[in-house]
Parts: C-alpha cells; sequence; structure tokens
C-alpha cells in the first residue's frame, strides 16, 4: 500500500526529482564553479592590472600564482599619473551622475502622475512613452546631432547629459508608473484626507515605497551611461572624453602601454561593480516586485 508522498514523487516528473535531490549540496558547488568561471575575466584584469609591461608580454595572468613577486602597484600609480585617463574619468562621472540623477527625478515625477494624476490625455501620452522605447539610438544619431550643432552643445557635457537622459526617460516612465500603479488606492486617498498635496503625497508616501524599483532604475541607467561608447564617441569633447573612449584611443594611439590600459580598464570595470553591489539588495526587490502576490 502506497503512500501519499510516494504517489506525489511518482507523479513528479523525472526532471523535478532529479533537480529537488540536485538542490544540496552539489547544486552549491555546481554555483559557486559557475560563478568563479563568470567572475574569471574580472580576476585575469586585476591581477593584470598589477603586473610590469614586460611580464604581461611574457606570460599569462595565471603565473601570479607561482611567482607573486609579479604583483606591484606602480602601474596604478602611472594611472593616476596619466592626465588622459585621470581626465575621461572625472568626465565619466560628470556625465554619469547628472544622467542618473535626472533620468530618477523627472522619470519618478511622470511615471507618479502617469499613475495616479488625471489629466486630458493622459493615456494616449503614455502610448507615445511605450512607443518610444522601440526607438533605437542609432536612428537619433544624425538628426540629434545637427540639432545640437545648430543650437551649439555638440561636443559638450551637457549635450550628452539631454541625450543620455531623453532616451533612458521613456523606460524610466514605464517601468515607475507600473509599479506606482500597484500602490494600494486606499494609502492615497488615507494621505488626502489627512491634508497631505500632491508633493507631500509623492515625496512621503510614493517615493518611500517606490524606493527599490527607484533604485533598480538609478543602477540601470547609471551602468548604461558609464559603460556607453557610441554616444560618448559621437557627442562628447573629444578633448576631454568618457573613459569608454579615452581607453579606445590609447589602444589605438599606444597600443604597447598596457601597463596603464589595464589598470584603467579595471578601474573604469570596477565602479560600476561597487554601484551595483552597493544597490544589489533594493535591485532585487525591484525586480521581483509584482512577481509575487
Amino acid at each position: 500500500m502506497t503512500t501519499n508522498n510516494e504517489t506525489v514523487k511518482a507523479r513528479q516528473p523525472l526532471a523535478g526529482r532529479i533537480a529537488a535531490r540536485a538542490g544540496g549540496g552539489a547544486m552549491r558547488v555546481f554555483l559557486i564553479l559557475v560563478g568563479l568561471f563568470w567572475l574569471m575575466p574580472t580576476i585575469g584584469l586585476l591581477l593584470s592590472s598589477l603586473r610590469d609591461s614586460a611580464d604581461i608580454a611574457g606570460s599569462g595572468w595565471w603565473q601570479v600564482f607561482t611567482a607573486p613577486a609579479q604583483l606591484t602597484t606602480e602601474n596604478y600609480s602611472r594611472l593616476l599619473d596619466n592626465d588622459t585617463i585621470t581626465n575621461s574619468l572625472f568626465s565619466t562621472i560628470l556625465i554619469t551622475v547628472p544622467s542618473t540623477v535626472l533620468v530618477v527625478v523627472i522619470g519618478s515625477l511622470a511615471g507618479y502622475a502617469f499613475a495616479w494624476l488625471d489629466f486630458p490625455g493622459r493615456d494616449w501620452w503614455f502610448l507615445v512613452v511605450v512607443g518610444l522605447l522601440v526607438v533605437p539610438v542609432q536612428v537619433a544619431l544624425v538628426p540629434v546631432s545637427k540639432l545640437f550643432g545648430a543650437i551649439g552643445i555638440f561636443e559638450t557635457t551637457f549635450g550628452v547629459v539631454i541625450f543620455h537622459v531623453s532616451f533612458g526617460l521613456p523606460f524610466a516612465i514605464f517601468l515607475l508608473r507600473n509599479f506606482f500603479a500597484e500602490i494600494p488606492k486606499e494609502l492615497l486617498e488615507a494621505a488626502r484626507l489627512d491634508g497631505a498635496g500632491e508633493i507631500r503625497l509623492f515625496t512621503r508616501v510614493v517615493m518611500p515605497l517606490g524606493g527599490p524599483a527607484i533604485a533598480s532604475l538609478g543602477i540601470f541607467q547609471f551602468l548604461w551611461v558609464w559603460n556607453d561608447m557610441l554616444v560618448a564617441l559621437i557627442f562628447a569633447d573629444s578633448d576631454s572624453p568618457p573613459i569608454t573612449v579615452a581607453l579606445q584611443q590609447q589602444v589605438r594611439q599606444f597600443g604597447n602601454n598596457i601597463d596603464v590600459l589595464a589598470p584603467g580598464a579595471f578601474v573604469s570595470m570596477v565602479i560600476p561593480l561597487v554601484v551595483f553591489f552597493a544597490f544589489q539588495r533594493q535591485f532585487v526587490t525591484g525586480v521581483m516586485a509584482g512577481a509575487v502576490k
């Protein structure tokens, strides 16, 4: 006579039984190995940035495990003395921070308006925002270049920021509007009965509840702008380009200065990683929002 548990196990598919049995220590070991394999390029770049150019040219980065004396911080000293790289890092910060802050602020206000304010043509305007999501950046490069040239902001930091904000807002508004719409209506009505205006309602109720989605949006926007090369290559000032363009120019002009390129590439990569891990909890919460009732 079979029990209920045996009946359930018999009905469970073979793949499900295998996954259930592998969900213990073996699966954790496998995931750790996958994570280490995924981090291998990052580890290799870090170790290469701590070796001099002769060692990099003579052997692979894994040789440091047998010859740890190769590790040195002189490359980072040279990096700090390289005006091109340091200026490019400063330019990247000047572009990325305003682009992220403006998209988050304007997107939050617009998302709240589309979710909870009643104004003429609200649904039609939101359809326009959704339609802008499918417009590729490449389509706007030529007309926007002509427009920026006519108004005198071509090859300026302001022009790059405006471009990133313009193309980041449709996604920001779409994401935050859908998130804010899930806030219970009774909560907003109770705040209005207590005398809260729209600005106070937005800052005291909606913003705290929308923290995970706002953090996710900030991470997405920061990573996109920081790692961008196409827009920076066209619209940024050629005398003070962002880090992506500066590294590309260093490769083309001085292909043998790997002792500067390796630490520069690692610094340009580690800053977005720090931002991501600093907000990873809010990011995961925002991504999973609405997945479970």
